[in-house]
């Protein structure tokens, strides 16, 4: 286990005149309630509960399809959702309008990736049928994938990369995304333009980490991951070209003894950002991207509006800082999208990019899971199998 597609003919056709919210549903069966894994309020892993009466999801809009859920993985979100990281945003995404008086969030369910089947389509879908195996990151506003179905919009959605079963493909999506929105959409690298450039990941050992050293080295980027020495023949494996050990010794002194570098992607935060753009080629449009952002921890601290005006104050004051000193600081999150998993998909069927899977638990696992993410030093993706079928 260790890929590109065509967003051609993906728009979707949206019925004129048509009420955007509709309860029909083109099942043989009506279904009321499914299994599912959910939490009834924040806290640690004794939140967690199972339950075979979670509602079952609806098509409310056109462009929406159910997927009938095969695989799922957990991501460092899912342990930051469960313990009510990001609630004050994610809450006014789900009802800007606070029309839902009296109503909260709970029971959610968390996963944000998904690999499995097209059960039904809105009116509006014409990229996707019944049947069609898929593949999926749920955007963290909207109910997750550790469930036996779970809805989405059309645009966030994909057809499952040939190569791989549904174990697999479940590993890709939201690490996958989260990269590709880090390297390509913030950082503007693509295929056209990595040739011979210097690129150094900090964190290449999880599953954003890994992800990038393969996207960078299949656009033919010089490749130094840091990561620590028992993860460094996988990451190796996965083509880095230098490996540095950031437990042997001072990481900033080791990276001052290789040359500089022209990108720079910090899946880790804290301190490195003190130093880490000190090893970029100045005035040569050198970028700096971090996913470690304090942008939900401020609208959780400070409220919506005092929240979004510091976040705003901090990320200005650190570009305008960082640009007077000839490099680029840029952050970088998550964004859904379902013409980018084709690129990543046709990029997995020509081999050019593999899931790194830690571990894979059951469905009747899924605490345990979320206990082996959150003691750490993961190695790739720890992913949940749905079904017993792949």
């Amino acid at each position: 286990m260790l890929s590109w597609g065509a967003a051609s003919g993906r728009a979707l056709r949206w019925a004129s005149g048509r009420a955007p919210a509709r309860g029909l549903r083109a099942s043989p069966r009506a279904r009321t309630a499914m299994p599912s894994w959910v939490i009834d309020r924040y806290g640690s892993n004794e939140v967690l509960r199972f339950t075979r009466d979670m509602m079952f999801p609806i098509i409310h809009f056109p462009n929406e399809v159910i997927i009938k859920v095969h695989a799922a993985s957990l991501n460092p979100i899912d342990l930051s959702m469960r313990s009510g990281y990001g609630a004050t945003a994610l809450n006014m995404k789900r009802d800007p309008l606070k029309l839902k008086t009296g109503e909260t969030e709970f029971p959610l369910t968390l996963g944000r990736d998904v690999s499995g089947v097209v059960m039904e389509c809105g009116l509006g879908v014409s990229y996707f049928k019944p049947g069609d195996e898929v593949w999926a990151a749920i955007p963290p506003w909207k109910q997750g994938t550790l469930s036996e179905f779970v809805v989405a919009s059309g645009n966030e959605v994909s057809f499952k990369p040939k190569c791989l079963s549904h174990t697999e493909a479940a590993a890709l999506p939201y690490v996958g995304l989260t990269a590709w929105s880090a390297l390509n959409q913030v950082g503007g690298l693509n295929q056209s333009n990595c040739s011979g450039k210097r690129v150094l990941i900090l964190g290449a050992s999880g599953g954003v980490g890994t992800f990038a050293v393969q996207l960078m080295k299949a656009w033919d980027a010089h490749v130094t991951a840091v990561c620590s020495h028992d993860a460094s023949t996988l990451v190796k494996k996965l083509g880095a070209d230098d490996v540095v050990d950031y437990k042997s010794r001072n990481l900033e002194e080791q990276l001052k003894t290789l040359p500089l570098f022209d990108f720079i992607l910090d899946n880790v935060g804290g301190s490195t950002e003190k130093w880490a753009l000190d090893r970029l080629k100045k005035w040569s449009g050198a970028t700096y991207v971090t996913l470690v952002t304090p942008f939900l921890i401020n609208m959780d601290k400070l409220g919506v509006a005092d929240g979004m005006l510091q976040t705003g104050v901090t990320v200005g004051s650190k570009t305008l800082k960082h640009l007077l000193k000839g490099v680029h600081y840029r952050w970088a999150f998550f964004m859904p999208s379902g013409p980018n998993l084709d690129e990543i998909a046709e990029l997995v069927d020509s081999g050019k990019i593999q899931p790194v899977i830690d571990e894979v638990f059951s469905f009747s696992e899924v605490p345990k899971a979320f206990l082996k993410l959150e003691g750490g030093h993961a190695r790739g993706k720890t992913v949940i199998n749905v079904i017993s079928r792949q």
